[in-house]
């Protein structure tokens, strides 16, 4: 039986939180959500995706910071989106490694979105993973999902589609999803299926 669960997976820095310059969000105190976030993961379960974080978290493997420190920083971002009534993230994947450690896990390898499909039974060709890097776009078209880009930049990827924010994604995400409902409808017709 083919899974009827859709995801849409956010990568953290630079697409749910803002990237700090040269260095790793270490802290709670570090971590600034990007407003349209909060529209967006609204818009998300409006149009029947889970919400699933997926992040590469390097900083543990280097020893700026702990498990349990980015335990605390993910515990603060439900938190935060409690507190704003916005729904919360499904679930939060990261990957603890460095680029040189092999892992199946750390983007652009698909690991994080393998997993989560197999937990949750996803969907994922007709799932979405939104990012801001190359890594992001190469993971989701690895694992065999839809992928967005948002943010400047990037021109040498294509990405199935591109905004430069969070919320010209969302609403791409949402015309594209009418588009193929409605292609569905059409091809019903012309088969005699109405």
């Amino acid at each position: 039986m083919n899974s009827t669960v859709r995801a849409i997976f956010f990568d953290r820095d630079g697409v749910v939180n803002f990237r700090l310059v040269d260095d790793y969000v270490r802290s709670p105190e570090q971590l600034v959500l990007i407003p349209d976030l909060f529209d967006a993961l609204r818009k998300t379960r409006e149009l029947g995706f889970l919400p699933i974080l997926v992040t590469n978290q390097r900083g543990i493997a280097r020893g700026l910071m702990s498990e349990e420190d980015l335990h605390t920083i993910h515990r603060l971002l439900q938190s935060e989106l409690t507190r704003r009534g916005v729904p919360l993230f499904h679930a939060i994947y990261y990957c603890p490694h460095g680029p040189d450690d092999g892992c199946d896990c750390r983007k652009p390898e698909p690991g994080m979105l393998l997993r989560a499909a197999r937990e949750h039974d996803i969907d994922l060709a007709h799932s979405w993973i939104i990012g801001d890097s190359y890594s992001d776009v190469e993971a989701g078209e690895r694992a065999g999902c839809l992928t967005a880009w948002v943010g400047p930049g990037g021109g040498d990827i294509d990405p199935d589609l591109r905004g430069l924010t969070l919320t010209d994604v969302m609403k791409s995400i949402e015309a594209d999803k009418r588009r193929r409902i409605n292609e569905w409808i059409d091809t019903d017709r012309s088969d005699g299926r109405e």
